[in-house]
């Protein structure tokens, strides 16, 4: 991978690679996270060794950099390395909602506004560094392009190309869920990294080639975020009602998501164990982020990332067609 890249995600190596903070949960997605345990949930992970964060307006309308920040700003600003992402700007709701619409537990009275303009651009960092309150972040993405209008992408990164002209950011990427265009961005070298989220999982492999490939033979690093599927995976077996893609998983892939479950257990190894090694596997993941809402939920992350998981696993999965083989073939352990 690109050597700043490298440099900066080093800061949060262990014996099993690194593992990242993700603040969605920090903003309150999905349910309210008070303001003791948000504090506690990142006091907790930097005290495991957790020192790769990251976050985003889009998170609870800034609440996830607020809280987030008013942590990481106790600590050397050279001991972390912290990603936010731009595209989203928080500006005055017209019209009022007792709660934001966006999937986060949080008051609407503000809303979103896609701004890729490199105007927009600066805005959106210099706010986040407002709430924050740090005098400058590591890794900026381009937060969901796909989801704004044709171009956008390229738009939004030719601002953040600016910004690191500046030296107001080391290195600059995409967040996304979707992987349909990112090829073209990797070869073209308007990427340093690409935050890839649910399309490179036990469960979801069509990052692969699309991706992951290109990737690896452009030396572009790769965050893996959405791991554990949105839930189907979190568990040592599959827990009923348990959703994949935000969504009531389907027999099918809770089917396969069971099958996976007997053959870690066949090997002593619990589903998220596995799921969260397995991506870094591949040459071109640099890193795994995960969303943490509490300490227990650091610990427990944080056991299942430290856990040894036997090649012998690996082979079991592809025998029985259940993850590539290229997938395995590229694991250089």
């Amino acid at each position: 991978m690109t050597a700043e890249v490298a440099k900066l995600l080093n800061r949060g190596r262990s014996g099993h690679g690194v593992i990242g903070l993700g603040g969605s949960p920090l903003g309150n997605f999905a349910r309210p996270v008070s303001e003791d345990e948000a504090a506690r949930t990142v006091r907790r992970a930097w005290a495991r060794g957790i020192r790769y964060f990251d976050t985003a307006p889009h998170y609870g309308l800034g609440l996830s950099e607020r809280r987030m920040g008013a942590e990481l700003c106790r600590h050397p600003r050279a001991e972390f390395v912290l990603s936010t992402k731009v595209g989203r700007l928080i500006v005055p709701n017209p019209r009022p909602r007792e709660r934001d619409e966006d999937g986060f537990a949080v008051p609407g009275d503000r809303t979103r506004r896609w701004d890729f303009s490199p105007t927009g651009v600066e805005r959106s960092l210099r706010e986040s560094l407002e709430r924050l309150g740090l005098d400058s972040v590591d890794i900026l993405y381009v937060h969901d392009p796909d989801q704004a209008w044709e171009g956008a992408a390229r738009e939004g990164l030719a601002s953040l190309a600016r910004l690191k002209a500046a030296g107001l950011v080391k290195a600059i990427g995409v967040g996304t869920n979707s992987t349909a265009g990112l090829a073209d961005l990797i070869e073209e070298g308007l990427v340093d990294v690409i935050m890839l989220a649910n399309r490179y999982s036990l469960l979801d492999h069509s990052a692969l080639d699309s991706v992951l490939a290109p990737a690896h033979r452009a030396d572009i690093a790769v965050v893996a975020v959405g791991v554990f599927a949105t839930g189907l995976l979190s568990t040592a077996r599959p827990a009923p009602h348990a959703t994949y893609e935000y969504r009531a998983a389907d027999a099918e892939v809770a089917g396969r998501a069971n099958r996976i479950a007997a053959i870690c257990e066949d090997h002593s190894v619990e589903l998220p164990a596995a799921a969260l090694a397995f991506p870094l596997l591949h040459p071109a993941v640099a890193a795994v982020a995960v969303g943490m809402r509490s300490p227990r939920e650091v610990d427990e992350d944080l056991r299942q990332f430290e856990t040894d998981v036997p090649d012998g696993l690996w082979r079991d999965l592809v025998a029985e067609g259940l993850i590539p083989a290229g997938s395995v073939r590229t694991h250089g352990r």
